[in-house]
């Protein structure tokens, strides 16, 4: 049996839930492929979820997270903010303090 210490983190607003794991992979993906559809593709979610949550993340932050571009010649695409960019390192950041926490307290995995 393997036992693991695991710490998961989320934002809320208003008590929901605003931004966390699943976002923020959303958002690299995204900022990586240069495409809503590709990201949710590789999420194995459908568009309209990950439209979904984008249209969340713009809407109920503070400023906008993803900027989507019209399709034209090359087609279109969506690309991240410099604000969505400082979040990802933060939240990333974060993440990693807290794997450290779990590692240090893995002891009470002996209690189990």
């Amino acid at each position: 049996m393997e036992k693991k210490l695991r710490i998961r983190c989320w934002i809320t607003l208003d008590q929901e839930k605003f931004f966390g794991p699943g976002r923020l992979q959303l958002l690299t993906l995204i900022q990586s492929e240069g495409s809503l559809s590709k990201a949710a593709r590789q999420m194995g979610m459908s568009y309209k979820k990950a439209w979904d949550m984008v249209n969340d993340l713009n809407s109920r932050g503070s400023q906008a997270y993803v900027i989507f571009k019209k399709g034209g010649e090359k087609g279109g695409g969506a690309e991240i903010t410099d604000h969505a960019k400082k979040l990802i390192n933060r939240f990333a950041a974060l993440e990693r303090k807290l794997e450290k926490i779990a590692a240090d307290e893995a002891a009470i995995m002996d209690m189990l």
